[in-house]
């Protein structure tokens, strides 16, 4: 498993989500041209491609980029907190 920094494993969100919507992993991969395969690949990767993220966000109507935001904010009060 990658280290990325952050709590946040994009690919078990992105699951969860096309699970909630009750979508499947080949409805994605036409979605968002690639195999099937590849999504589940995707899955299992804590951190993605900023573009493929938005790629998926469109298909799935679904803005993945807001954990991102979130985590952001978050650490920048904790920075905030810590120069005060």
């Amino acid at each position: 498993m990658e280290n990325t920094g952050s709590n946040i494993h994009i690919g078990h969100l992105i699951q969860t989500q096309l699970k909630t919507d009750q979508r499947s992993a080949s409805w994605l991969a036409r979605e968002i041209g690639c195999t099937r395969n590849h999504v589940y690949k995707i899955f299992n990767k804590p951190s993605l491609d900023g573009v493929l993220i938005l790629q998926i966000s469109v298909a799935m109507n679904y803005n993945f980029f807001q954990y991102y935001t979130a985590e952001v904010i978050a650490r920048m009060k904790n920075r905030m907190g810590e120069e005060g």
